[in-house]
């Protein structure tokens, strides 16, 4: 599990005053069907939604978990790095993450007595909109959030406890963090953000979302399915480090770190090496591996380093995912970035 940045907290009191919303009523009928499911652009360049209001819902344009990726081909999340130039400053960043420590999967079967990962729910358009209440920057909602939407941890957890929704007719992504019901239906959360999943767009610049480098958390998770029946990661995979600078790179908007230069920004991208030996893994973990060479893995917020995402699933084998904890930092290295936004 990661954890936010304690830096965040130093924002509450105007973040109240710019970005408690409170929704009242809602849209939508009120049938719970849902399911559990365990950029391009030009850096600097707002290509997101306004500040604070809804994505437009874009009618007929569904989004399939099993067939669609998230966001277009040319997004970043799904852009192919492997031949990407080296990042000048890529030993210092690999150094400051740790070259000993090792790969940490975030995910498995059952962790502490509650499913081990970050789960999702997917709804259909007609999911029940509820109230929602932040008291950090958002969207406003109301959000089609099943009352019974999985909070990642499980219910007591004392994380992040993110919760995140799909809505497959209208292909937005719905996103929260320290998410708690308010007990009358809606929920009370830290953050909440809004992504249409046809679109290249971005938060407003230096907004966070779920996710402290502004980033949705989703389109990095790793998920079963694409493991072992796909056989194929599409797509970069979501990480943390345990210490980050006062700065992001595209296609992060938002930072939650110290005044180091040495230590890495929000949005930084790094690859496994080319030339490391994947050979002696499982075929499940060859898949992991290969996604990690090809599209890499983007630093989206403070936790445990080399630490990556994905869904809990009865049908991961804990033992195997172990094994990828003998890739070393070392066996990494960041791709070129641009410039670091303070």
């Amino acid at each position: 599990m990661t954890h936010k940045s304690k830096h965040k907290y130093a924002f509450l009191i105007s973040a109240f005053l710019i970005a408690t919303l409170s929704s009242c009523g809602d849209s939508g009928s009120s049938t719970n069907n849902s399911t559990s499911g365990t950029a391009s652009g030009n850096p600097g360049i707002e290509t997101g939604v306004e500040a604070g209001t809804t994505p437009p819902i874009q009618t007929s344009i569904s989004f399939d978990i099993n067939t669609d990726i998230p966001f277009p081909s040319d997004n970043p999340w799904n852009q192919d790095i492997s031949s990407s130039p080296l990042d000048p400053n890529s030993a210092m960043y690999i150094n400051a993450l740790g070259t000993t420590q090792t790969l940490h999967p975030a995910f498995g079967t059952v962790w502490d007595g509650a499913p081990n990962g970050q789960a999702f729910v997917v709804v259909s358009g007609t999911q029940k909109k509820v109230p929602m209440s932040f008291y950090y920057q958002s969207d406003p909602g109301p959000y089609p959030i099943p009352a019974d939407a999985p909070i990642q941890g499980g219910p007591n957890s004392t994380g992040d406890r993110h919760v995140i929704v799909i809505d497959k007719d209208n292909g937005l992504l719905y996103e929260i963090w320290d998410a708690h019901p308010d007990g009358s239906g809606g929920w009370n959360a830290g953050s909440g953000a809004i992504f249409n999943l046809h679109s290249n767009g971005l938060r407003p610049a230096g907004w966070t979302s779920a996710d402290a480098a502004g980033l949705p958390i989703y389109p990095g998770l790793i998920r079963y399915q694409e493991v072992s029946v796909q056989k194929v990661i599409r797509h970069a995979i979501r990480f943390t480090a345990d210490r980050t600078t006062s700065g992001y790179v595209y296609p992060a908007r938002h930072f939650a770190g110290i005044s180091d230069p040495t230590l890495p920004p929000m949005g930084m991208r790094v690859r496994l090496k080319a030339n490391y030996d994947i050979s002696g893994f499982s075929p499940n973990n060859k898949v992991i591996l290969t996604a990690m060479k090809k599209y890499g893995m983007i630093l989206a917020d403070n936790g445990v380093s080399w630490q990556f995402s994905g869904e809990p699933s009865p049908n991961w084998d804990d033992n195997e995912l172990h094994d990828l904890r003998r890739v070393p930092g070392s066996a990494f290295e960041v791709v070129e970035m641009g410039a670091i936004q303070r």
